[in-house]
């Protein structure tokens, strides 16, 4: 909404410094400013407020070090992410930009999701929270909407490079040429390893099955098994103190990077990586996002005065998976999220393998001492902030190789 006021002021009276909300970096650094603000003010308020309305944790004995200890620390408190994040983007990023509403429209769904999920645990007493099949149906349904407004929308294109310029030409004029750039309507996402670096979800199906709507379907169902992977595993993950948020706010940073240069045509073009126009955009968004992140972190480091519920987590992992697949680095999930996908696979395979020793010797038996992975480590005797710091330092690590993917081929 600044955007707009200032854009005004800075048209209609040349109104000092307003000329200054033109440029995403400068909306981009006031939106972690202010996310950061609200999640420390915000943060200190809703932690009390909690307190007094007994909003605790209902810790299970799980044979842990220091488990028990957590019992009655306040739940809910992705409240102060979500808050976090919705209010700086809506000051500062351009609500007309059909990228910011669909990152917008993830966020609350996602959250409202994860808060039923908390509300009925904590205020109805029942444990088991949300049902599994419901959470289903509503992380289906957003993926649904999300795929929706990305695939339908107008403004939803990448541009492709079909000529060398062999003058010198204003860089804005020659993005406008048709004769150089065109626009491309298509479902191209970037994918690793491979030369040219593209992958078209098109091939997935014969040429004549090609329809608007066929390819919508075959989108949707991409979209909504990345967004309900993500989620899930970023639920996951959010075991022990500063995982999940650290782990995200990490991914968050990697984000910001991808969509500034996938965004912005002469670092695209110089990269030799796709150009989607209208991204750049989301950088304000996802300073919000790290911003948030980073501030719930001063309450949610060892030991933690508030946990986030799965309201803060369901939201996290699906605005990365919404952030990766509307900048088309959706492919690169896999080794961004490392940590969330190892997480997930760890239950995975301890779950399989228990039925199918069970089933064949009659006695289950594990591969880990315990899953997720984390509490593996906690089993061993590892302490949980040395666990996340550990887990931290492989979260960058990943996130440095995700940027080498972009180049290498």
């Amino acid at each position: 909404m600044l955007y707009y006021l200032f854009n005004y002021l800075d048209s209609q009276f040349d109104f000092p410094g307003a000329g200054l909300f033109n440029y995403i970096s400068f909306r981009a650094a006031c939106s972690v400013i202010l996310s950061l603000i609200i999640s420390l003010v915000f943060g200190k308020n809703l932690i009390a407020w909690l307190k007094r309305k007994q909003v605790g944790e209902t810790v299970r004995d799980l044979g842990l070090q220091g488990q028990m200890e957590k019992s009655g620390t306040p739940t809910m408190g992705g409240l102060i992410i979500l808050a976090a994040i919705v209010i700086p983007t809506l000051l500062f990023a351009k609500l007309s930009n059909i990228y910011i509403l669909t990152m917008l429209v993830a966020t609350v769904f996602l959250g409202f999701v994860g808060f039923m999920d908390d509300y009925i645990k904590v205020f109805k007493k029942n444990k088991a929270g949300l049902a599994g099949k419901s959470k289903i149906v509503g992380q289906v349904g957003v993926g649904i909407i999300i795929a929706s407004m990305l695939y339908y929308n107008e403004n939803v294109f990448i541009k492709t490079k079909v000529a060398e310029t062999q003058t010198q030409v204003n860089a804005k004029d020659e993005i406008s040429n048709p004769e150089i750039w065109k626009d491309e309507k298509s479902l191209k996402t970037t994918i690793p390893f491979i030369k040219g670096n593209e992958f078209n979800y098109a091939w997935l199906m014969p040429t004549s099955w090609h329809s608007k709507t066929s390819l919508f379907l075959l989108f949707a169902a991409v979209v909504v098994l990345i967004v309900t992977a993500v989620s899930n595993g970023a639920n996951i993950t959010d075991g022990i103190d500063g995982l999940a948020a650290g782990t995200s706010a990490i991914i968050g940073v990697t984000l910001a990077l991808l969509a500034f240069v996938s965004g912005n045509y002469i670092l695209a073009d110089y990269l030799n990586i796709m150009y989607v126009p209208h991204t750049g955009e989301l950088v304000v968004f996802i300073a919000a996002f790290v911003g948030a992140c980073v501030g719930f972190l001063w309450y949610n480091t060892y030991p933690a005065q508030v946990f986030m519920g799965d309201t803060g987590s369901l939201a996290l992992g699906g605005i990365i998976a919404t952030f990766a697949i509307a900048i088309r680095k959706e492919l690169l999930i896999p080794v961004l999220c490392g940590i969330f996908l190892i997480e997930n696979l760890s239950v995975m395979m301890q779950v399989a393998y228990f039925k199918y020793t069970k089933k064949k010797y009659g006695e289950g038996r594990r591969i880990f001492l315990m899953s997720p992975l984390h509490h593996h480590y906690q089993k061993k005797g590892f302490h949980e902030s040395k666990i996340v710091n550990r887990f931290w330092i492989i979260g960058i690590m990943l996130a440095i190789v995700t940027v080498i993917t972009l180049k290498t081929r």
